[in-house]
């Protein structure tokens, strides 16, 4: 697993928002391990702070809007695509009005500002979430989908239709991350002249011009209302009869378009509050239905505070039984650590298969085996030992004894034929020799039982 990463210094920008037209300061601080995104409204009395997180999602209306306790922050999208292109974990963002600025209309000036000050690396792992199963999200109304698929990275392919000639369907794709700051973060936010009206009537757009936004005039109207619509824009008049992209500057890219809605869907994705691996096919995406599978993913979290490990039965061990044998004490019939598959400096993943020849089994319960779980706990405290002793130098020489053991939870039976899968993250720093470390067992994909362990490291006699 990788580090967390902060920025290593602030950086600070300055624009008009896109839908107020107020000139807006916006800086990006660092922020420690595990911070998050967190905006402060340093414009309002008591600056409230607001978390980037999809649950306070209120408006999804030509842009994403966060909303709590009646206070507001729009069209956060462009700089929250930026941080997790980049791989930014943890940032503060103050900025003094009630929208980001719009800026060009798309992440490139985020992305150069964040080269600039560069990356800090954190003392804390990147905790990912890891999609296992198909997950989808449906908008009847507007036939909008969104599927995400098992991936061994985050990677989108998105499809856009519109009822127009100049892009009536297009389709852009992200392959890996690192692609984003050459593919897709200069891609302009768009809209179409037969909204422009409806829109700045809705009190929107009243800072959008043809610097800030591709605007695509495709279906003939009067020069009257045309002239309107440019003055409306404190743009020069356009020839009505002239159909196309009303833009001061070319487009970059023929599908440009299709690109800024895939830059959409990463930052409407950064509000999950981890890094994703895995595939989003994303047909006639917006910020509704981005924000629904955001939610969708968040609730999934919420389920599970901490997601199953992946197990690959090929993958070579990190300890194999023989290894393990040098580092703990335990021997047959009480060694109940096969191999260990992945181990971090504050977590480590063990293996235990369960078959009908354990010998607790010849009583627990000999017409129907199963696993005690107290044996359970044995087992995961065993995996926890494992990470206590690799922390150490010389580690045969000592020996991990357990002081406490707290909020043991049993959820699932444990029968022959199933593989448990432990996780083990300290809690905290291991510190006078003593560990406090969270213990969970999974089958697949189904926690099976959890507990919290306290231990103390000592010498062997």
């Amino acid at each position: 697993m990788s580090k967390q990463h902060t920025l290593k210094g602030s950086f600070t920008l300055n624009g008009k928002g896109l839908h107020t037209g107020l000139p807006i300061t916006i800086t990006f601080n660092p922020a420690p391990d595990n911070f998050g995104y967190k905006i402060k409204r340093i414009d309002l009395e008591g600056q409230p702070v607001i978390d980037a997180i999809a649950e306070n999602v209120g408006n999804t209306q030509r842009g994403t809007v966060l909303i709590k306790d009646n206070v507001f922050i729009s069209t956060i999208e462009h700089a929250m695509a930026a941080l997790y292109a980049l791989r930014v974990d943890n940032c503060l963002i103050e900025v003094n009005a009630p929208e980001f600025p719009i800026l060009d209309g798309s992440s490139i000036q985020y992305v150069n500002e964040i080269r600039r000050v560069g990356l800090q690396e954190q003392t804390e792992e990147r905790d990912y979430f890891i999609v296992r199963h198909k997950m989808e999200v449906v908008d009847e109304e507007t036939g909008s989908k969104l599927t995400l698929l098992p991936d061994d990275r985050f990677c989108i392919n998105s499809f856009i239709e519109f009822e127009s000639k100049y892009i009536p369907n297009q389709s852009a794709t992200l392959e890996h991350l690192d692609d984003f700051e050459t593919e897709i973060a200069n891609s302009r936010t768009f809209v179409f002249v037969r909204e422009i009206q409806k829109l700045r009537d809705a009190g929107l757009i009243k800072g959008g011009d043809l610097d800030n936004a591709i605007v695509i005039y495709e279906r003939q109207i009067s020069q009257e209302d045309l002239d309107s619509l440019a003055d409306l824009l404190g743009v020069p008049h356009k020839d009505a009869s002239e159909l196309g992209y009303l833009n001061n500057k070319q487009i970059y890219y023929p599908n440009e378009p299709a690109r800024h809605k895939l830059l959409d869907i990463i930052g409407d994705m950064a509000l999950i509050g981890k890094p994703i691996k895995g595939r989003i096919i994303a047909t006639r995406p917006g910020h509704k239905i981005n924000n629904k599978l955001a939610r969708l993913i968040r609730k999934q979290l919420k389920l599970n505070e901490v997601q199953p490990p992946i197990y690959n039965p090929n993958q070579e061990p990190v300890f194999d039984i023989n290894r393990i044998k040098e580092l703990l004490p335990h021997r047959y019939p009480f060694l109940m650590v096969d191999k260990v598959i992945e181990i971090g400096e504050k977590y480590i993943v063990g293996i235990k298969n369960i078959t009908t020849n354990e010998p607790f089994f010849q009583g627990h319960f000999p017409q129907e085996p199963v696993m005690p779980g107290v044996l359970q706990v044995e087992a995961m405290a065993q995996v926890g030992g494992l990470l206590v002793l690799s922390q150490i130098e010389e580690p045969e020489k000592y020996s991990t004894y357990f002081l406490k053991i707290d909020n043991v939870k049993f959820r699932n039976k444990v029968v022959p034929g199933d593989t448990l899968v432990f996780r083990l993250n300290l809690i905290s720093e291991i510190r006078r020799g003593i560990a406090i470390m969270k213990g969970y067992a999974f089958i697949g994909d189904k926690l099976v039982s959890e507990a919290e362990f306290t231990a103390q490291i000592i010498k062997n006699k």
